[in-house]
C-alpha cells in the first residue's frame, strides 16, 4: 500500500506541471496562433473559422499571412514596436543602475538587517497596482506636488511637463519594476565569497577595481535575470503608459489594446501579440543559452 501511495504522488508530481502548462499555456497560446492566422469579418466572434466541412466531408483548412504582413508593412506597428523596446531597454538601464546598488547593500551589511531589508523593497507590492500608478499622476500633473513644489521655490516660473511623455512613464516601469532587479541582484551577491575580495586586496586591488575585476563578473547571472525580468514585461505593458504617458506614447500595449477593443479587430491583435511574444522569447533563448554554455565552461 505505501509503495502504491509513492506511486501514486510522484505521478501525481509529474502531471500536474504538465496539466498546468497544457491547460494555462498550451491550448491559450493554440487559440492566439488560430486567430492570428484568421481572416477578420463582422460577426460573433470577429474572425473567420479555419477548419470548415465541405458538402462533399472534405475539411478546408483556410490560412492567411495577411495579418503578420501587415504588421511588418504598417510604419505604426514598426514604430510601436521600436518605441516599446526603446522605453523597456531605458527602463531596464535605469533599474540596474538604481538596483545595483541597494542590493549590494543588502547583501554585505548585517545578516540581522537583510530581512528587515528586504521586506521593505517588497513593501509596494502589498498596495494596489493602480492606486500606485494614479499616485505617480498626481506627482507629474502639472498641478502635481513636485511642481508646486519647485515653482513655491521659485526655482521655475510654469509648470514643467513632467507627465504624459515617455519620461513619465520611464519613471512609472521603474518604480514598479525595481523591485525585480534587486532580488535576483541580492540572490547573486549573497553567494559571493568574501574571502575572494579579501585576496584581491592583497593582491594590491583597489576597491573599485576589486568590484570591476571580482563582484561584478560573479553578479551577472543576476544582472541577466533581473534586466529580463524588468525587459520582457516593459515591453509589452499597458497601464503605465496608459495612465502616464501621453496620447504620442505608442507603445504596442497600447495599440493592442486598441485592435482588439476599439477596432475588433482580433486577428491583427493576435498577431501583434504573437510578435511580441517571439520578440520577448529570442533573448530568453540567448540568455539561457549564456547560461548554459557557462555551467559547462565551469
Amino acid at each position: 500500500m505505501k509503495t502504491y501511495n509513492s506511486r501514486l504522488e510522484k505521478i501525481s508530481l509529474a502531471v500536474f506541471p504538465y496539466l498546468w502548462v497544457i491547460f494555462f499555456l498550451a491550448i491559450p497560446l493554440v487559440i492566439l496562433l488560430k486567430i492570428s492566422f484568421s481572416e477578420p469579418i463582422i460577426g460573433k466572434p470577429p474572425y473567420s473559422d479555419m477548419l470548415t466541412w465541405m458538402d462533399d466531408h472534405v475539411l478546408l483548412i483556410k490560412v492567411t499571412l495577411i495579418n503578420f504582413f501587415s504588421i511588418f508593412q504598417d510604419d505604426l506597428y514598426v514604430f510601436t514596436y521600436m518605441n516599446s523596446i526603446q522605453i523597456a531597454l531605458i527602463s531596464t538601464i535605469f533599474s540596474l543602475i538604481l538596483g545595483y546598488p541597494v542590493a549590494y547593500f543588502i547583501a554585505t551589511c548585517d545578516p540581522k538587517w537583510r530581512m528587515t531589508l528586504l521586506m521593505l523593497i517588497m513593501l509596494p507590492f502589498w498596495s494596489s497596482f493602480l492606486i500606485r500608478i494614479y499616485a505617480w499622476v498626481l506627482l507629474l500633473s502639472p498641478t502635481g506636488i513636485i511642481n508646486s513644489f519647485l515653482m513655491h521655490l521659485g526655482l521655475i516660473g510654469s509648470a514643467l511637463p513632467l507627465g504624459s511623455n515617455s519620461v513619465a512613464v520611464i519613471i512609472g516601469i521603474v518604480y514598479c519594476y525595481l523591485p525585480f532587479m534587486i532580488l535576483p541582484l541580492y540572490a547573486s551577491l549573497q553567494k559571493i565569497d568574501p574571502l575572494l575580495l579579501e585576496a584581491a586586496y592583497d593582491l594590491g586591488c583597489h576597491p573599485f577595481k576589486a568590484f570591476c575585476k571580482v563582484t561584478l563578473p560573479l553578479s551577472y547571472k543576476g544582472i541577466l535575470s533581473g534586466s529580463m525580468l524588468i525587459f520582457i514585461p516593459a515591453v509589452g505593458e499597458f497601464v503605465i503608459p496608459e495612465l502616464l504617458g501621453g496620447p504620442e506614447t505608442l507603445t504596442i500595449g497600447r495599440i493592442l489594446w486598441g485592435e482588439f477593443f476599439h477596432n475588433r479587430d482580433w486577428p491583427i491583435s493576435a498577431a501583434i501579440a504573437v510578435a511580441l511574444m517571439i520578440l520577448t522569447i529570442v533573448p530568453l533563448m540567448i540568455i539561457q543559452r549564456l547560461q548554459r554554455g557557462d555551467h559547462e565552461a565551469s
